[in-house]
């Protein structure tokens, strides 16, 4: 595949994936979840089967791909994806291992993994992995998202806003501030608390207080509305937010 297809997909990475990684090496461990940030995944990252297992049973953020390796302190790998099966959970899962006997791949796919992926390994191909899963996902979502006249494109990480004479105006945004507006617009005039946001846009080990979840949305209210889009996240005291616009392309 030609340098530039592969930088053209990288760029089409989703914002709201959200990984939790079960691998106990630490370089290889860091170098994943470093590649993995950089292309704006949210990564949870521990190093052993017991901490995996009571992230996927006790964390309220859902996440939409696990990566295990096979050898693990604890529940291992292959363990972690039979009890997943068993509980009727249908994460997709892509397994790491050394193993690269056939029986072993077997015995990883019959235990319920979606891929495999031997070590050594690139990380194109690990992104190139996860793209895949993510597009058999049930939860797999187009590069657009559009609520009332604003439209979110995954390909530019840009909302363009459309106004009431047909016009599209185009609106640059940090990371941070996609993700938190991808996160209202999938959730329109509904009330979501601070602690729902933290969850769900901010890694589990990330410091993320009530104080920097509004300063975040501060910066992303500022942002629309100098850019004509009047007052579109209400804040509701003691509540939480609500993604409130005017349609005013209706």
């Amino acid at each position: 595949m030609l340098k530039s297809q592969i930088y053209n997909e990288l760029l089409n990475t989703q914002f709201d994936m959200r990984v939790l990684l079960v691998e106990d090496e630490p370089d290889l461990g860091a170098a994943i979840k470093r590649t993995l940030n950089q292309q704006k995944y949210l990564v949870d990252w521990v190093m052993d089967g017991n901490d995996a297992w009571a992230y996927l049973e006790n964390s309220s953020a859902q996440y939409t791909v696990a990566i295990l390796d096979w050898m693990l302190p604890g529940i291992s790998g292959l363990e972690l994806c039979k009890r997943l099966r068993y509980k009727g959970n249908p994460l997709p899962i892509l397994m790491l291992t050394a193993k690269d006997r056939m029986e072993d791949k077997v015995a990883g796919l019959d235990a319920g993994a979606d891929d495999y992926l031997v070590k050594p390994f690139g990380m194109v191909e690990l992104l190139a992995r996860l793209r895949a899963l993510q597009r058999r996902s049930p939860h797999f979502q187009p590069q657009q998202l559009t609520v009332g006249n604003l439209t979110l494109d995954y390909g530019n990480s840009t909302v363009v806003r459309q106004n009431t004479t047909g016009e599209q105006q185009s609106i640059p945004l940090t990371n941070k501030e996609f993700q938190l507006l991808e996160y209202f617009m999938k959730h329109p005039k509904q009330i979501v608390t601070t602690e729902q946001i933290r969850n769900q846009i901010w890694e589990v080990n990330a410091e993320s207080s009530s104080n920097v979840v509004a300063a975040q949305i501060r910066l992303l209210r500022r942002k629309l509305t100098s850019n004509d889009c009047p007052n579109p996240i209400e804040t509701l005291h003691g509540m939480g937010y609500r993604l409130n616009f005017s349609d005013e392309s209706k």
